[in-house]
């Protein structure tokens, strides 16, 4: 259901339910977890792709296992959906760049699985979507994300309409960050996920994304010392030593 591949210290995760538009089940997001949970600790692993194979990038939640679902106590089900969340919740923690590479529908949590991403390309046919509320169910574990990077009265906008939107309409919400061509997007992502291989820090990342991720909901005062104590952390880090003293030595650093 996930094909992994790594090389050049890029990893892709290719979603491979193509016959049904690469819809997320139990054995999809358990799948899916396992790949970030041992990516995450991986030295080959500098850069994350997520993509998908077929016309779809990811149709959201499997309706046929929801439907099995509607049989299941309220206990079951909860436990269920904390599975579900524990996913979102590694790639919205994952540690290093993590980018997605839409090529069609992204609809429900699929539209989430792209915006957790930190970089999205979408081709021009790209679409994106909550569409839960048409079908009497809640875009809940996504939400929780949403609001946060297009701002409340957008997320309110895609939560509670179920709208579709194109890739140029995304791209204005901040949910896409390129539209590239079709015949283009793969050498286009490739090409971004290597300079950043080549150009920047592991150490770097993980310490800028974890601060950004901590310091939401705090007080100003709050935030500022969470910065002060990262900076602190930082100057003393192996990259952090490497980096500067190349640069004063006029020497060509490579990460």
């Amino acid at each position: 259901m996930v094909l992994l591949t790594i090389e050049n210290r890029i990893a892709t995760l290719t979603l491979n339910r193509p016959e049904k538009r690469n819809a997320l089940n139990d054995e999809m997001a358990a799948t899916l977890l396992s790949h970030l949970n041992a990516l995450k600790d991986n030295e080959d692993c500098k850069v994350l792709v997520i993509k998908a194979n077929g016309d779809a990038f990811c149709a959201g939640a499997d309706l046929g296992y929801l439907q099995k679902l509607q049989n299941n106590s309220y206990d079951e089900n909860l436990a269920d959906s904390k599975s579900l969340m524990q996913m979102f919740k590694a790639l919205y923690e994952f540690p290093k760049v993590t980018i997605a590479q839409v090529e069609g529908p992204a609809f429900a949590g699929g539209c989430g699985l792209a915006g957790l991403c930190d970089f999205c390309f979408a081709s021009p046919i790209a679409q994106f979507a909550y569409t839960e509320v048409k079908i009497g169910f809640i875009p809940a574990i996504v939400s929780v994300f949403l609001s946060p990077k297009i701002g409340e009265n957008l997320a309110k906008q895609m939560l509670l309409t179920g709208d579709v939107y194109t890739a140029l309409e995304a791209k204005e919400m901040r949910l896409v960050n390129k539209i590239v061509d079709a015949d283009l997007i793969d050498k286009e992502v490739l090409d971004f996920a290597l300079k950043l291989v080549k150009t920047v820090s592991s150490e770097s990342i993980t310490l800028t994304k974890t601060l950004l991720n901590n310091i939401k909901g705090h007080s100003l005062d709050d935030q500022l010392e969470m910065a002060a104590a990262a900076n602190a952390q930082a100057r003393a880090s192996n990259d952090c030593k490497k980096g500067i003293s190349a640069f004063l030595n006029k020497e060509k650093l490579t990460w």
